[in-house]
Parts: C-alpha cells; structure tokens; sequence
C-alpha cells in the first residue's frame, strides 16, 4: 500500500495566500521525511479553494527539493492547456527527476477559466478526449503531428523524448493518471490503459463500482488480463490523526467549513449556469465518517478497509485539514509514523 498526500494549498478564512503556499509546500517536504510515498497536486484558478494555479509548476520545486518522493499532479487541467506544451513540462520533469514525476489529468469544471484562457465551452465538455490523445501522443512518439478542430500543426519532433531516460527511469515515459468523476470519464481512462484518480466525496461503494467500470471497460477494449488487475488507481481522501476519534473530527469540524464556503462560493461558471455546491458542514462530517480520520489504529483500519473493498493500493490524503502549519506538519508525521507501519 502506498499512501501519499493531497496539496491542495487551501486559504483558509483570515490567511493570506502566500502562507497558504508556503504550508502546501512544507507538507510536501515533511512527507518526504516522514516516509510518505508521494505528494499530489491540485490546480485551481481565481479562487482560494486552492491557491495553486500550476500544479505542474509547484511539481518542479518539489521535485527539486525531495530526493525520494513521487511528485504528482492531481490535476493539471487539461481544457486549459495545451496539450503539447504540457507534454513537455512532463517529459522534462520525468527525466530531470528520475522517473519520480506523475502526470495526472482532468477535465476541471465549466469554470470562468475557459474564458480567461481562451479555451471555449467545447474544450471542457467535448474536447478531453482529443486533448488527451495528443498528449499522450506527445509522451510516447518520436515525431508528432495533430489534425483536429483544436489542434492542428505539422510533423514535429519530440524534444526532450521521455522515452530516452537514462538511469533508472521509466522508458515509457511518465505515468499518465485521469481524474474520473462519471462513467464517461471512467470509459475514457480504461480505453486508453489509464489508471484513475478517484475523488474524495465519493465513498468505497462507488470507487468499487468505478474500478468495476473500468475493468469492464479496458477488457473490451483488449487490455489484458495483467494490465487491467495492476493497474495503480489512486483514491483521494482526507486524513487527520487525533489521539481520540473525536478530536481529529473536531480539528477539521473547526477549520474545514469556513474554507470550504469561502472556496467553493467564489467559483464562477463560463456561462453563467448554476451550480449547486455542498454545504460545508455536512460536507465536512461526510469527509470524516469516509476517510481516515481518528485515531492511528481507526485511520489504518480505514485505509486497509478502503483498499480491501476497491482492490485501490495508492491514496493521495488531504493532510491540511486543520488550516495550521504546525498543526498540518505533526498530522504529517503522525500519518507516516503512526499509521504507515500497521499497514505493512
């Protein structure tokens, strides 16, 4: 089982954003120390929510400040960005790390960043797909072309190619990881060999179905037997240690609702449809009755339950629940030297 962290690099109510950057980035370094397996990124636009807006970007220190850790991102938007200067920034990391880099992918929402980017409505609810098969294009070919309604350019090269790593990096390239929030999404995944970031909200029941989904889906589009059963999904969900269960829910009951209102409230759309958002507190208390939060001996049995039910093995943990730096370092800790070593 491999347990990693998910910076989303929340401002919380009163905070400013650089503090809210300087604590995603030293959760990061502090799961490294506390043996974690990886740090997963989240990318946001024009809302405290999140306060990174280039996962791929934040990637890059990280990469530059760790040694060990996988470096992934949860996810760079791809209707927001091209698809061949992503595959670049990927290839380079994947190459100048050691293999350590993770590109995960996701359509993002009908957010005013399409606008902003120039992007249209079409990109975030027709053109994933396309995007996604010239970037993997990109990552795995030697010379490239596109003919799209999106993209279209002449034949050329693949530079830096991620499948000349050297040492011992991944020939193939960088792991690739779709986040999937519907069937459609799921179906797009498994066609292609992808492994899925599965989002917090949803509980083991409907992760089981999802990989249930995928399985089904990747067998008829002819993967095997060996891909499909490997492959390294990845549930997102929210940790928070406490020496009594009470006491971790009440640490993230205080904090998380005022964070969430404040973030989920300054979304806009494209096109002015609505969205209905959650409500912060029962959110909260949902995140706490899924997830693990509690005591070290309840979190791993979560964990282990949670992997036992999904046949998932890889979780990204949102560990900055709190809103405190200090606090968000010792749930760290707590989380690699209290919880790791009863799961084995």
């Amino acid at each position: 089982m491999r347990v990693g962290t998910f910076v989303l690099a929340a401002q919380f109510p009163g905070q400013g954003q650089g503090e809210a950057l300087h604590r995603a980035v030293r959760s990061a370094e502090v799961a490294e120390e506390a043996g974690l397996d990886a740090a997963w990124l989240a990318e946001h636009h024009f809302v405290p929510y999140g306060t990174c807006p280039s996962a791929i970007t934040l990637a890059a220190l990280l990469l530059g400040r760790t040694r060990t850790l996988r470096v992934g991102t949860a996810v760079s938007v791809l209707p927001t960005a091209h698809p061949v200067a992503l595959g670049e920034q990927a290839a380079l990391l994947h190459l100048t790390s050691g293999g350590r880099f993770s590109l995960g992918v996701g359509r993002g929402g009908p957010w005013v960043d399409l606008e902003v980017f120039g992007a249209g409505l079409d990109a975030y609810e027709t053109g994933f797909p396309d995007s996604l098969d010239l970037l993997l294009s990109w990552l795995r070919k030697s010379h490239v072309a596109a003919e799209g309604e999106r993209f279209a350019f002449r034949e050329v090269p693949v530079v830096p190619r991620p499948a000349e790593a050297i040492g011992d990096t991944d020939p193939a390239g960088p792991e690739v990881v779709v986040a999937c929030t519907s069937p459609k999404s799921v179906r797009v995944a498994a066609e292609r060999g992808l492994p899925m970031l599965l989002g917090m909200h949803c509980g083991d029941e409907e992760k089981a179905e999802m990989v249930a989904l995928w399985r089904r889906c990747a067998r008829e589009a002819g993967r095997t037997p060996e891909e499909i059963l490997s492959a390294p999904h990845v549930s997102a969900g929210v940790a928070q240690i406490g020496d009594r269960d009470a006491d971790a829910s009440e640490t993230l009951l205080k904090a998380m609702p005022g964070w969430l209102k404040q973030g989920l409230d300054a979304h806009v759309t494209v096109d002015g449809r609505t969205r209905k958002m959650r409500d912060p507190r029962a959110y909260t208390e949902l995140l706490c009755s899924l997830h693990p939060v509690g005591t070290p001996q309840l979190c791993a049995d979560r964990l282990a339950a949670t992997s036992e039910r999904t046949g998932i093995s890889r979780f990204a943990l949102l560990v900055e629940g709190s809103g405190d730096l200090t606090a968000t370092e010792e749930n760290v800790r707590r989380l690699g030297a209290e919880v790791l070593p009863q799961l084995g």
